[in-house]
């Protein structure tokens, strides 16, 4: 611990972010890394706590705390502070393999158990760790790094988001050849095209894989497992495969409507926008336009926010996002939420800020339901219909009650559903003949991923449900430990 006061001397500064009605005349970066000088002192913040919780991944109350990773934080943060940036990124890299990506899209529950915490604002451990990787790129310190040898194994990875790409990373580096199969025309699953551009940038997504595939991952797009290629020839050419689909069903809201043409799910919406945007910048009118519209957002998540930033870009005419839960506080609640519980609290995002920037008022509602849509003559939305509801436990189960009299009609030309998702597809699951959890995601015990179908291993979102991107890279680094037991009947993979 180089400054051992540096918490108390510090204020907590996170990467800078461009000014709301700048950012939304385009689609770069909305954020920025954090200068090197301002990553140090952030880095002299950490206490280097005697037991520091940010690196310990766990769930309490169904919550992730801590980094599911095990990242090395309070190493690298001391490293970034003695300005030691090269080792500070081979720390970085020992448990994740993509730290570019968690630097910008994870929802960093390190620093909801950061202990400075407790009391004061939390180091910024997802800017430094940002920051120690642009700064590894620019120096020319991450370069591509084949295998020395070849074990002659053959491992087909089915789906290319952060799972598939961890556990391809690590197989390719014990040696085995991996060929990685995305339906989509690029690589990269929700990474590509779950997060819009402004929040994670397909360059920087590109920018790995191209490393990947001078290191030796083969990337076959444009190619769906059990349509396009067969798992039977799968199953033929290779010694084993790894499920990494995700879990891509969209969760529905079965009320009266919503059928009804102009509502669509949210991540169709930001699919079909991004894949526009890197075809042609928009100009081949191939996506949903939320232009000149009145957009209601139904969910108040991450995914929902990229919405609200998207309709933002498009010009919309009105926007409102629908939150089924009151409005909490901004300070945690001890008694309910206590530390190192990932901290429940109002939280403004980036989308909510260029909504007020752009249309005057913060655009959620809060305890609001939806009863039904109402269409026109065409068959098009023209109306939601909401009530209030209450929120509370009752015999330890969660009930909502609905409030009379709080009725109410909002106009809409386009309604965007982002209330996540269900579970895998199930068609690859049937063509292998998988046992399924109730829930239908595949059952692979966690730690070990094997499904009941000899060679088949499970990883990720499509093995535990929707989940964070912390998860997602965790399962595929062991994954890829555990398939590659299987094929050499023990594994040196960290």
């Amino acid at each position: 611990m180089g400054n051992h006061t540096g918490f108390m001397q510090y204020e907590r500064k996170a990467q800078p972010e461009r000014k709301p009605m700048e950012r939304i005349r385009d689609w770069n970066d909305y954020t920025a890394p954090i200068h090197d000088k301002d990553a140090q002192i952030q880095g002299a913040r950490c206490m280097s706590c005697g037991v520091p919780t940010c690196h310990v991944g766990m769930e309490i109350n169904g919550v992730t705390t801590g980094c599911p990773l095990n990242h090395l934080i309070p190493e690298w943060n001391h490293l970034v502070y003695e300005g030691k940036w090269r080792e500070a990124l081979d720390r970085a890299h020992a448990k994740n393999n993509f730290p570019e990506f968690t630097g910008i899209a994870c929802p960093a529950p390190c620093e909801g158990a950061c202990v400075l915490g407790i009391s004061d604002p939390p180091v910024a451990i997802k800017s430094i760790e940002r920051a120690i990787v642009e700064k590894g790129f620019e120096e020319g310190w991450i370069t591509p790094n084949p295998p020395k040898f070849r074990t002659g194994k053959k491992v087909a990875i089915v789906g290319s988001g952060p799972t598939g790409l961890a556990a391809a990373a690590q197989l390719n580096q014990a040696g085995h050849y991996v060929t990685v199969f995305e339906r989509d025309d690029r690589v990269g699953g929700l990474l590509t095209y779950g997060i819009p551009e402004m929040k994670l940038s397909y360059q920087v997504v590109k920018r790995r894989v191209d490393i990947l595939e001078q290191e030796g991952v083969t990337f076959k797009t444009n190619t769906e497992v059990g349509k396009d290629i067969s798992v039977k020839v799968l199953k033929s050419e290779f010694n084993a495969i790894i499920l990494a689909t995700g879990a891509t069903v969209h969760r529905n809201i079965e009320v009266e409507g919503n059928q009804l043409k102009g509502v669509h799910f949210a991540m169709d919406f930001l699919h079909q926008n991004t894949k526009s945007l890197l075809d042609s910048n928009l100009s081949n009118d191939q996506y949903i336009s939320a232009e000149g519209k009145d957009v209601i957002v139904i969910g108040g998540g991450d995914t929902g926010t990229d919405c609200l930033a998207t309709a933002i870009r498009h010009n919309c005419k009105s926007l409102t996002q629908f939150d089924i839960y009151e409005k909490k506080g901004k300070e945690r609640d001890d008694a309910t939420n206590p530390w190192p519980q990932y901290p429940i609290i109002h939280r403004v995002e980036y989308g909510h800020k260029e909504a007020a920037s752009s249309l005057g008022k913060d655009p959620r509602a809060f305890a609001v339901m939806t009863t039904k849509f109402v269409g026109d003559e065409s068959g098009r939305i023209k109306e939601v219909h909401t009530i209030n509801v209450r929120n509370k436990i009752e015999n330890g189960k969660k009930v909502r009650e609905e409030i009379k009299g709080t009725e109410k009609v909002w106009p809409a030309d386009l309604v965007l559903i982002a209330i996540g998702f269900t579970g895998p597809e199930q068609y690859l699951l049937d063509q292998l003949n998988l046992e399924r959890n109730n829930n239908s995601t595949v059952k692979a015990a966690y730690g070990e991923y094997k499904t009941n179908v000899d060679g088949v291993f499970s990883a990720g979102d499509m093995r535990r449900g929707q989940s964070l991107i912390v998860w997602a890279i965790h399962e595929g680094r062991e994954v890829a430990k555990e398939c590659d037991k299987y094929l050499m009947g023990e594994s040196d993979l960290p």
